[in-house]
């Protein structure tokens, strides 16, 4: 396997399933990733699906090339697209002949990231894998019963580790989806590495006056799927008391929205109830400092990368003890975690935070910021060079700052 050579600046093919306009985690991470290594210096080229039908294409502008590749609606998701090995495998190859990269990054061991992998073991390029998805996060969108989809999960398991098995280094966000992937697809280096926020985009900025809304409100950002159980949270701003007036924000678009809606309306709260649908980048960090709380009642999430930037943004979270989400929280100091799927419990919190004084909830939210630091995009971008480069391998502690300093010229 090749290692790029004198610590220049690198040509770095990023694989992505999944990349915006999609909303979700693994999207943003990878056009974070991207920018981050296109502003320190690197030739950075993404190959993705394409999200509408037609031949696989090159995109014309931006600060970093995007390569799209042919792809396939799926019947059972509003955004998803497939790729086809038959229709990407020749026009991979064709792309590694032209942008000769020094290390190929995937982001999922599925279509896209597996048949970039196998070109590049196959020319010796150095690979760096990523898993930002847990197999379960398909059932949803399966159309089977219970006993076919533990099926399917078990051998989307077994796939993983038979491609992310072949890469130098394997990363994915935290310890706990570390463990998993050790447990169920028996990678034994992994290493966890924060997907990275820029907290300071989400502080309030010097000068800046942002009023709060007129009532405590309660936020949550992201896909309206089965798996982030939205279901819980507006059943719990029911069960608040009404002198609080408590109101919810919900952001992002997905499937179960009507439901959510007619929810709201049959439990008498569609007055307090927004659905924002999806908002740019500027509104969306409105809502962060606006908020009084930020609550993610999913219950398979691998970071939360929504919830870093509410942190970010100063607020007070309330989170599913699920998955990830408990590294997140410091009960009672940043805020508190809560029962999956208990509205009783989780309305009973909302309206402890919220019938704090102003300085207490402040407080929370201080925390919550505080606590963001060790996520800060800058020391991922570090450890992910570190991988490129081969100075780090998936057993070794996130290295310090000073390590890379100087190397990339």
């Amino acid at each position: 396997m090749s290692y790029p050579a004198d610590f220049k600046p690198l040509t770095i093919l990023i694989a992505a399933d999944t990349y915006p306009p999609n909303v979700n985690g693994a999207a943003q991470f990878g056009y974070r990733l991207a920018k981050g290594m296109a502003g320190r210096g690197h030739t950075v080229h993404v190959l993705a699906p394409r999200p509408s039908n037609g031949p696989s294409v090159t995109e014309p502008d931006g600060d970093w090339s995007v390569h799209r590749l042919r792809s396939h609606s799926v019947p059972t998701h509003d955004y998803w697209r497939i790729c086809l090995p038959w229709e990407i495998k020749r026009d991979i190859s064709l792309l590694f002949d032209r942008v000769q990269p020094d290390v190929v990054h995937i982001q999922c061991h599925y279509m896209v990231g597996q048949y970039a992998l196998y070109e590049a073991v196959k020319r010796g390029i150095r690979v760096v894998a990523t898993n930002h998805f847990m197999p379960e996060n398909l059932n949803p969108f399966l159309p089977f019963p219970e006993w076919f989809k533990k099926i399917v999960a078990k051998n989307s398991w077994r796939d993983m580790g038979k491609v992310m098995g072949r890469a130098a280094a394997i990363t994915t966000p935290t310890p706990l989806a570390a463990k998993a992937m050790h447990d169920h697809a028996f990678l034994r280096e992994v290493l966890p590495v924060s997907n990275g926020i820029d907290a300071a985009a989400y502080e309030v900025r010097p000068g800046e006056a942002i009023e709060p809304h007129d009532h405590p409100t309660v936020l949550f950002v992201g896909r309206l799927a089965e798996e982030k159980h939205i279901d819980v949270l507006i059943d719990a701003v029911a069960t608040t008391p009404e002198h609080l007036e408590v109101h919810l924000e919900i952001v992002g678009g997905g499937e179960v929205k009507p439901a959510l809606q007619a929810q709201a309306a049959r439990l008498g709260i569609a007055d307090r109830v927004r659905f924002r649908g999806l908002i740019d980048d500027d509104e969306l960090r409105l809502s962060y400092i606006r908020a009084a709380l930020f609550c993610q009642p999913g219950t398979a999430e691998l970071q939360s990368l929504v919830t870093l930037e509410a942190m970010s943004a100063s607020t007070p979270v309330l989170l599913a003890n699920a998955m990830a989400l408990p590294h997140l929280v410091s009960d009672g100091e940043n805020g508190y975690l809560f029962e999956p799927g208990n509205a009783v419990e989780l309305g009973k919190r909302i309206t402890e935070i919220l019938s704090l004084s102003r300085e207490d909830q402040e407080e929370m939210g201080a925390a919550s910021r505080a606590m963001v630091g060790k996520h800060d995009i800058t020391a991922t971008l570090e450890t992910f060079e570190g991988l490129y480069y081969g100075t780090l391998s998936s057993q070794a502690p996130a290295h310090r700052e000073e390590d890379l300093a100087g190397r990339i010229q």
